[in-house]
């Protein structure tokens, strides 16, 4: 991705959704039900459910082919494969992305539902664009409610979306800062400045200080592992980690020794769930 510079940048308002693909739909909804999660809608023609709580939405893929040929090598059986951004002007954004360098996704739009721009993100992930400016929501032209479900689900112990932490190639934080910085507005944050209990890599927050993104290396004693580049997993707010944690660990959900991480009142890291998924938490009030 050679990358450009603009004169403009589309700021962003915040995360629309989060996706996962997966081949153990119901393990994982298993796990996002302890999270605090619930299935609130299911796709009109893919094998995908919604999952809510408060403001964070889990799109769950488990449609044929959603798992590509990469994530099948890896041996992966849940991947966090796209990220929604939600902008003032997705058309705008998507045309800037473009002239930054960025490589177009085919839509996978069927009838009757909404056609959202996307490029390309880091391991063959997706970063889309979405806008509000319609009158009718993408949830509610794409999909259906599932009955009896409510579409406001109270959020465990105050989660909201945070962040997300991306995986890189050695030497390539400076090129994914530049598309951030040039196309969605984002800003790097000083050196010094860090959230939660990983300290580790480029911290990026967006203009309306809302979302955050963390960019990590593989370590120089790692450079011989395996280490897989993109969207690594997802951070949640909360404003008392204890409190937090300590609701999850009641629903099942278990967590990384907080001596092994660092200051336990700035977050925590839950254990590996299914396919390998980690839920981060970060002291954060809205």
């Amino acid at each position: 991705m050679e990358l450009e510079s603009l004169s403009v940048s589309s700021e962003i308002e915040g995360i629309e959704f989060v996706e996962y693909a997966t081949r153990c739909p119901q393990e994982f909804g298993a796990a996002l039900l302890a999270m605090g999660f619930r299935p609130v809608a299911r796709h009109r023609s893919r094998e995908v459910l919604l999952y809510r709580q408060g403001d964070v939405n889990v799109i769950v893929n488990a449609d044929a082919g959603a798992l590509d040929g990469e994530s099948q090598k890896c041996g992966s059986a849940v991947l966090l494969k796209a990220l929604a951004i939600r902008v003032p002007d997705a058309g705008l954004a998507y045309r800037q992305a473009l002239e930054c360098g960025g490589e177009a996704v085919a839509s996978r739009a069927g009838p009757m539902e909404l056609n959202i721009p996307g490029i390309h993100g880091p391991g063959g992930a997706v970063l889309f664009l979405l806008d509000r400016r319609a009158d009718v929501s993408f949830y509610e032209v794409d999909f259906l409610p599932l009955p009896g479900a409510h579409f406001n689900v109270p959020a465990l112990a105050g989660l909201h979306f945070f962040g997300v932490v991306q995986y890189l190639p050695s030497g390539d934080t400076a090129r994914w800062r530049t598309f951030y910085e040039k196309v969605l507005g984002f800003a790097p944050l000083p050196e010094d400045v860090r959230f939660g209990v990983l300290p580790r890599g480029m911290v990026m927050k967006s203009a309306c200080a809302r979302f955050f993104l963390q960019f990590i290396e593989p370590p120089a004693a790692a450079e011989d592992a395996h280490w897989q580049e993109g969207f690594n997993r997802v951070a949640l707010g909360v404003p008392d980690v204890a409190h937090a944690v300590a609701e999850l660990e009641a629903r099942g959900i278990h967590f990384v020794d907080a001596s092994l991480l660092g200051n336990p009142e700035l977050g925590a890291l839950t254990r590996t769930l299914v396919g390998g998924t980690q839920f981060e938490l970060v002291h954060h009030a809205e």
